[in-house]
């Protein structure tokens, strides 16, 4: 099995855009590779003979059929409750940058 380097610790902190004091990058050396090597166990466990467990709750299907529900709601009675509307449009603040 490889080691995980204080190099390999740097470049995944440069990925997710951290920076790491000295002594976390030590600390994060370990227990990543404490991570791998449970990892590495568990793919050495026979599970030939076990069946895959794809959920364990028992719900075989929860969610419902979708239904059209009439309100009796009319597209302009809605769009009085809107603060600003353009062009039939709910206009909203600009979101990004």
């Amino acid at each position: 099995m490889s080691t995980i380097s204080k190099k390999d610790v740097l470049r995944l902190a440069q990925l997710a855009r951290l920076t790491l004091t000295d002594d976390e990058v030590e600390k994060y050396q370990r227990e990543l590779q404490d991570i791998f090597e449970y990892v590495e166990k568990l793919q050495n466990v026979d599970t030939d003979d076990i069946e895959p467990t794809y959920q364990v709750s028992g719900n075989v299907n929860a969610t419902r059929a979708d239904e059209i529900i009439d309100y009796g709601a009319t597209k302009a009675d809605l769009m009085k409750n809107v603060p600003a509307v353009e062009d039939d449009l709910i206009k909203v603040k600009r979101m990004v940058g």
